[in-house]
């Protein structure tokens, strides 16, 4: 903060003071006043002013550029009337009254809106942990009346099924600490466990799975990261040629770190549309064109739980010859991935 800016508003005091100087100069000339007298009333006045100004341009200006480091320095800006100290002068007193008050307001709505958030996350829960129930109930009407018809409702109560888990940990995703366990497992037991549970998919797309070298210990949470090859296999089978329809999930160790790839040899992504296949809502291309209507969540999910559990996601992709997705995974529990 310049200090000409702080004088620039005390212009008019100096003006002021000056036209009331020299009307009191004007009344003194009838009186025999010595000449050193005049001028000292003259002076002395607008000297006062300047003095006064110059410090309290000073002062201000060392406290205004103290707020405005203080600012830089912040990440959560808000704190600012925290971390300020009690200004000397009464124009800051009052600036840093409003900015408690206006702090306080702002963490009650902050707070209000909080609450309302985790409330209708418990509702968002709750529903989906119920309607699991009539899903599986469904389940087990069709097994035992399997007909070509009960055949494509259990086909489309598989797709209910991953929408509504794919619902429960999108509304989980911002508070994924409170709810895993980093711990070391077998990388071969959750690509089995989610092969399991898409294993009605693969059958009706006739998709050939082939694993190679998936004998690797990795530290992660196993649930979490189900869901996320979850997510990536099903993409993967959304986006298949209607012939030859192949997924390769393999595994390779490096210096601290365990890549898993999942390779398929699908339509691909066109190039231009790579970098945003992370993106919330994203569908593409292919997703605009699919008969299989995308949501663009899905990737996005993948991309947040792999930052909140430490581990790197990538993807490559050429048109019309595949798609490599690329999980990369910590060896032991103090190695983070960037």
């Amino acid at each position: 903060m310049k200090k000409f800016k702080l004088w620039k508003e005390k212009v008019n005091y100096f003006l002021v003071l000056l036209m009331i100087v020299i009307t009191i100069e004007i009344f003194l000339i009838p009186f025999p006043i010595h000449f050193m007298i005049r001028i000292y009333i003259f002076l002395a006045p607008l000297l006062g002013l300047v003095v006064n100004i110059s410090l309290e341009c000073f002062q201000k200006k060392k406290y205004y550029e103290t707020v405005l480091e203080t600012m830089k320095e912040l990440d959560q800006k808000y704190l600012i009337s925290e971390m300020l100290q009690t200004p000397t002068f009464v124009e800051a007193q009052i600036l840093q009254e409003i900015l408690i008050e206006t702090g306080k307001s702002m963490l009650e709505n902050v707070n209000q809106y909080k609450y309302l958030q985790e409330d209708y996350k418990e509702y968002i829960e709750l529903w989906i942990h119920e309607i699991k129930t009539p899903i599986a109930a469904s389940k087990l009407v069709i097994e035992n009346n399997k007909t070509e018809a009960t055949k494509s409702i259990a086909e489309e109560l598989e797709k209910i099924e991953n929408y509504t888990e794919q619902a429960l940990f999108y509304a989980r995703s911002n508070t994924v600490e409170k709810d895993y366990c980093i711990k070391k497992v077998n990388l071969k037991e959750m690509v089995n466990a989610s092969i399991v549970k898409n294993k009605n998919l693969f059958i009706s797309e006739k998709v050939n799975i082939k694993l190679e070298n998936l004998e690797q210990e990795v530290y992660t949470d196993s649930k979490w990261t189900i869901f996320i090859l979850n997510q990536i296999l099903q993409n993967s089978v959304k986006y298949m040629k209607k012939d030859e329809k192949q997924i390769t999930i393999s595994a390779k160790e490096k210096k601290n770190q365990v890549v898993l790839e999942i390779q398929d040899n699908g339509i691909g992504i066109p190039k231009g549309e790579i970098t945003r296949v992370f993106e919330k809502g994203f569908t593409g291309t292919n997703g605009r064109m699919s008969e299989k209507k995308a949501t663009g969540l899905g990737l996005y999910l993948c991309k947040k739980l792999c930052h909140k559990l430490g581990l790197k996601i990538e993807l490559n992709s050429e048109l019309d010859k595949g798609t490599l997705v690329r999980l990369v995974f910590p060896k032991n529990s103090l190695t983070m991935l960037d």
